[in-house]
């Protein structure tokens, strides 16, 4: 009966043609062998009382319930609904395999829930993971992550409790790519200035002076070949483009897939780029990896793309080479903080596109980072090969 409805459960979302549902593939094998191993948890518990009956002989009625979702793994969460807690619909996937309990719940009977809770599930780097969690947590197992970034969690720190972390980097490779390329377009066509003109009620007509620049052709360099980085260079390559990459290890087979050259020396990828794309992790080494001295290399003509980190740029260098036309444009999916303060000088510009950290939201990719964050959890609390560790370096 479990497999039967389990597998109910993980049949593929509905996808764009030819979007491949990796995560269903992760999860598929692990579920099945979470059914074997938790099946007290799920299935049915069964009383039998017998009666009396006129032939003499006595029948059997069998009492069944569910058994108490206290049972599954518990798993901590900051809420449900709402403008910061895990939406509706991946709640109901998560109480699939675990007993969801928030961080409400969690603080108000901490002596019962702490010896529940088994793995965190981090949706939109929340709950915050720190020392008095952990402290406070004696059975904690996992931090699934929900998302490829990890800046927000302390790795040192966690794996000192003997916790692991998993992440989602199959599930944000497409969606993630995909804005790259948005920026990319709307930046060189400037979308967002042309949607204003278009709509505005004092626009009396359209000005023939008022130009983008073609992408078409154009040299973009990728600073970060990782699977984003890569999906990037695919794309780019169906506007024949010109692609260049820095990366910390040559790529040589993916360089290959796509015709891109490869740039030891970052400085010579920013000389050359018309568009120049961020898709690296942030790490102690990658903050302020892009700061004055880099944009001064950059083509005046040049237009720079961040999908990966805010702290990636030293914005305050970036708003002076925009200021001062040392770029043509920026266009940026994170910032640091999120949001900026409404006063922020970025905010002013018109040379600059802002997007609202939207690389990952879409309904394919939320629903497929759950089915991957589950599948990492459900598999270190199997004692299985995990999908996606996050190890400290």
């Amino acid at each position: 009966m479990f497999m039967s409805k389990a597998f109910s459960l993980l049949k593929p979302i509905p996808l764009m043609s030819g979007q491949s549902n990796l995560a269903y593939k992760f999860i598929h094998q692990l579920v099945a062998s979470h059914g074997h191993r938790c099946h007290r948890s799920l299935i049915y518990k069964q009383r039998y009382r017998t009666y009396p009956c006129s032939a003499g002989r006595r029948t059997i009625s069998a009492e069944t319930k569910v058994m108490a979702k206290e049972e599954l793994p518990g798993v901590l969460i900051l809420d449900i609904g709402g403008t910061q807690g895990v939406l509706e619909n991946l709640a109901t996937l998560l109480r699939k395999h675990f007993h969801l309990i928030t961080m409400k719940e969690f603080l108000e009977n901490k002596e019962e829930m702490s010896k529940k809770i088994q793995s965190v599930f981090v949706f939109e780097c929340r709950p915050t993971i720190d020392r008095e969690l952990l402290e406070s947590l004696p059975n904690l197992k996992v931090i699934g992550n929900s998302g490829v970034g990890v800046d927000h969690l302390d790795l040192k720190m966690i794996s000192s409790f003997g916790v692991k972390v998993t992440n989602t980097p199959h599930a944000v490779a497409d969606p993630t790519a995909d804005i790259g390329m948005a920026l990319m377009l709307a930046s060189a066509r400037r979308l967002v200035e042309g949607c204003q003109i278009a709509v505005s009620p004092d626009t009396k007509h359209f000005a023939v002076d008022w130009l983008g620049v073609e992408v078409t052709r154009a040299t973009l360099g990728i600073i970060g070949m990782g699977s984003i980085g890569y999906k990037v260079a695919q794309r780019a390559r169906a506007f024949n483009m010109r692609i260049l990459y820095h990366n910390r290890n040559r790529r040589k087979e993916e360089e290959e897939a796509v015709g891109a050259h490869y740039c030891e020396k970052m400085e010579d990828l920013l000389q050359q780029s018309d568009f120049v794309m961020l898709v690296v992790n942030l790490t102690p080494e990658t903050r302020k990896l892009i700061g004055k001295k880099e944009l001064g290399l950059m083509k005046p003509t040049a237009t720079l793309i961040n999908i990966s980190r805010g702290a990636v740029i030293d914005q305050d260098a970036l708003v002076e080479a925009l200021q001062n036309k040392v770029i043509r444009a920026a266009a940026l999916d994170v910032t640091y903080p999120e949001p900026l303060p409404r006063d922020h000088p970025l905010l002013k510009l018109n040379n600059v596109i802002i997007t609202p950290h939207i690389g990952t939201a879409t309904v394919q990719a939320i629903h497929m980072m759950a089915e991957e964050a589950i599948a990492n959890i459900l598999a270190v609390l199997n004692g299985q090969p995990i999908p996606s560790e996050v190890f400290p370096k």
